[in-house]
């Protein structure tokens, strides 16, 4: 039944060579059984758009490569034979129309095998061929290099020379053919349906990878200049620095030709070439995560917004390279104006860059340019990717978010954007950060270096093996149910011009930014560097014997796999060995040995740049420290008192870290079960106590309980400075903990980039003001509230002693003035 036909199965079979030849593919996903859930033990069918020759002849190469069965072939059900590869439709026909295909018969007569045997269950895969990836351009007539649906053989015969080298095969979930049946039946209807469902799932597949078609510069701009928000703008504009009318356009058409984009899919195709040859000198690999909730989102329809942390220039490249080899296409990238320069800003601006100034300095016309171009990248259905954070980060924490990007994302849906938009915080890992050394030199005074292209050359001579490079996608937020739940009403808002702002967007989006945050940092990626920095920062001299580090390391491990901070963190594949053996090829760490064995150590410059990589993830291991501090500086604690300790702090910890669980409570008491099971605690009549200072849980509590111990002398030196009168204001309690930051920095040797980062103190700052430890009086002096002292007596009592009485001693003398 429904036997191949013969002509088109032989010029299959004739094509497979010139395939070969012609044909380059990138298969989505990359585990594509193991991804798919594909059963290879039930028979599998397959579903394509066009009855194409070459494409049928590129998925027999595509299956072989994956081991799956052969899509030439026939199957058999229940004892009568069908074909395995169900099309669509058939090609146009250079002359005249075009006909049917039989897939609505075939589709029919599957569904009524599965109903006659309720022990059938078939699996029918959607497999999309994709020529190449441009979008094409609207009002275009150029069709014959891809843009046609269901092209003629001629056609088809320029795109395979044309785009071969460029093709994309994805393959989508399996649908239950059993399934289908006892739901729906097996009449003519049923079919149709699944035959309506496949059309639009290709439909979907193709936007998802080419993005929307793009609009000719020009057009856009004079479209742009010509929207009622804007035309208002330049009116205003030529008011209020009386010029003419003629002029402030001008100035807003010059303004649009410094901000937009100018997308080639030529650029990305030479990108691809040239990144993936630049991955394999820099990383040892890209690992990614979560990338299937990506494309679901996309398959769905979703306007998808990227929004990352911000560690390095890299980012730009790799985050959309990532998305590109997923099978998606690549964001518009919101990039500041310093990147500009000549030949990057043209490549970037032709790679979907469109570049942002540092500030708007009260430029009215800038910000509604600006606005109305993001709105129509919204309005098009282009995904976007924009750094809330507004710069890298120098320290490897995640910085204060800068909030104007997200609030014009939400004005966007206040225009009325009709499909749904999806906010992606993505986690971007480094073991090496080309510019950290550069960080460090920063944050101790020196000025940051402008980017020009001497600079990339520079950069360039110095590439060498990073270890690996980690992206990882955090759990997406649905603005529009987060704006129903949080403004029910906001849909009444909706104005095509939305030129003033609703009393309720900057609260909103302030919360909607510390979210992001924290769901960044719920997606982080533990790897071999940023565990080695936790362990040996920690010790005493920076340096442990290999037996303590493995041991230590597999106590980490152990508690994020038994007590994940998050679901969505990753962790690394290797053991305590193969860690450290990864550390070592990198140059991270010294190896040294004597007679009593092989010791393994930090210099004091690797101290200070790895302290960048254990700031990361300083933020999985915080409340773990905590609880282990508490206990060695207190003896004998119960759960009810350790939690209290931990609630005081938390909320510190939550504007500086940008810590989240969902119930402390039940983390602590997660967190204190396994350190007691390893053996790091002992709970004796309910009182959680230190194990003997001999034992080897003895030392791994006491190093676990060091990775605290910077972020809590910062906050002695603030709360102590509150507590004792010493400052007035804000600026000056910001300054004078600087100082004495650097002081205990000499005293100690402490080995921190944010100890130089003025911005933590007026972060902490802030934090305390907002939850009720301090406030502003009249003439906007700080002053210390009555619970403050309580919450010092806790900081204190969790230092060494050798810390806090240096802390003491240097709050009575009276620091020099800058």
């Amino acid at each position: 039944m429904f036997s191949a036909f013969p002509l088109f199965r032989l010029l299959t079979l004739l094509l497979c060579w010139p395939v070969r030849l012609l044909v380059r593919f990138k298969v989505v996903p990359d585990n594509t059984v193991t991804e798919l859930a594909l059963d290879t033990g039930r028979p599998l069918l397959y579903i394509c758009h066009t009855r194409s020759a070459s494409d049928l002849a590129t998925l027999r190469r595509v299956c072989r490569q994956l081991q799956l069965p052969d899509p030439l072939q026939q199957v058999e059900l229940n004892g009568q034979l069908y074909r395995r590869t169900l099309f669509l439709e058939k090609p146009h026909a250079i002359i005249g129309g075009r006909g049917k295909t039989r897939a609505l018969e075939q589709g029919q007569a599957l569904l009524q095998a599965h109903l006659e045997d309720p022990g059938l269950d078939a699996q029918l895969v959607p497999a999309a061929i994709l020529w190449g990836r441009a979008p094409g351009k609207e009002n275009s007539i150029k069709w014959l290099l891809g843009e046609a649906h269901a092209p003629h053989w001629l056609a088809k015969m320029l795109i395979v020379l044309v785009s071969g080298r460029h093709t994309l095969v994805r393959f989508s979930r399996a649908v239950s053919l059993k399934q289908m049946a006892a739901q729906f039946g097996a009449e003519i209807s049923t079919a149709r349906k699944l035959l309506r469902m496949s059309r639009f799932h290709f439909y979907r597949q193709k936007l998802a990878a080419t993005g929307p078609k793009l609009v000719n510069r020009s057009q856009l701009f004079n479209a742009l200049l010509a929207s009622p928000a804007l035309r208002q703008a330049i009116e205003e504009e030529a008011r209020s620095k009386q010029m003419p009318l003629k002029q402030a356009r001008q100035r807003a058409r010059l303004l649009l030709q410094e901000i937009a984009a100018d997308y080639r899919e030529s650029t990305l195709r030479v990108g691809d070439r040239v990144l993936s040859w630049l991955w394999k000198k820099l990383y040892s690999g890209i690992k990614v995560n979560n990338a299937d909730m990506l494309r679901d989102l996309a398959q769905r329809g979703h306007e998808i917004v990227y929004v990352p942390c911000h560690r390095s220039h890299m980012d730009y490249l790799l985050l959309s390279y990532v998305i590109y080899h997923q099978g998606l296409v690549p964001p518009h990238i919101a990039a500041g104006i310093n990147l500009n320069f000549w030949p990057a800003g043209t490549i970037f601006r032709r790679g979907g860059a469109f570049f942002i100034r540092r500030s708007f300095s009260g430029d009215k016309l800038y910000s509604a340019v600006f606005r109305e171009y993001l709105s129509q990248l919204f309005s098009k259905g282009y995904a976007v990717k924009y750094y809330t954070e507004g710069g890298r980060s120098r320290t490897g924490r995640l910085l204060t978010p800068k909030t104007g990007m997200l609030a014009m994302t939400v004005q966007a849906m206040l225009r009325g954007i009709d499909r749904p938009v999806t906010l992606v915080p993505v986690y971007l890992g480094y073991e090496h950060v080309m510019e950290v050394n550069t960080y460090v030199s920063e944050l101790q005074g020196a000025g940051k270096q402008k980017e020009s292209i001497g600079g990339v050359f520079q950069a360039i001579r110095k590439l060498r093996n990073y270890g690996y490079g980690y992206v990882n996608f955090g759990e997406p937020i649905q603005l529009n149910q987060y704006l129903n739940q949080q403004v029910p009403d906001w849909k009444n808002h909706i104005h095509p011009l939305q030129v003033q702002k609703p009393h309720w967007l900057n609260p909103l989006v302030a919360k909607l930014s510390r979210q992001l945050m924290q769901q960044i940092n719920q997606s982080a990626a533990l790897n071999a560097i940023n565990l080695l920095a936790i362990c040996l920062l920690a010790s005493e001299k920076r340096t442990l014997t290999r037996p303590e580090l493995s041991q230590q390391l597999n106590c980490y491990l152990q508690l994020q796999q038994q007590v994940p901070y998050h679901q969505q963190v990753s962790l690394p594949d290797s053991d305590a060995e193969a860690i450290i053996a990864h550390a070592l090829s990198m140059g991270k760490v010294e190896l040294s040995s004597d007679h009593f064995g092989e010791l393994l150590s930090l210099t004091s410059e690797n101290a200070v740049l790895l302290s960048y990589y254990r700031n990361n993830v300083l933020h999985l291991f915080m409340l773990p420290a905590l609880l282990a501090s508490a206990v060695l500086h207190h003896r004998a604690l119960s759960y009810n008192q350790l939690l209290q300790i931990i609630e005081q702090l938390y909320p510190l910890l939550q504007q500086e870290l940008y810590i989240y669980v969902s119930s402390v409570r039940t983390y602590c008491q997660a967190l204190l079960q396994q350190l007691t099971e390893q053996g790091l605690l002992l709970c004796i009549d309910n009182q959680y106590q230190a194990p003997e200072q001999q034992s080897q849980g003895y030392f791994q509590l006491n190093l676990l309980a060091r990775i605290a111990e910077d972020t809590l002398q910062r906050y002695a030196i603030v709360l102590n400075l509150l507590q004792n009168d010493q400052v007035q204001h804000r600026a000056e309690l910001e300054q004078l903990s600087h100082q004495q930051a650097q002081r205990l920095l000499s005293l100690h040797g402490i080995a921190a980039p944010e100890y130089y980062d003025k911005n933590l103190f007026a972060m902490l700052s802030q934090a305390l003001k907002e939850a009720g430890y301090c406030h502003a009086d009249s003439d906007n002096r700080l002053l210390a509230a009555d619970k403050l002292p309580q919450l010092a007596s806790t900081v204190n009592a969790l230092l060494r002693s050798e810390v806090l009485q240096s802390l003491q001693s240097i709050m009575v003398v009276p620091a020099k003035t800058e």
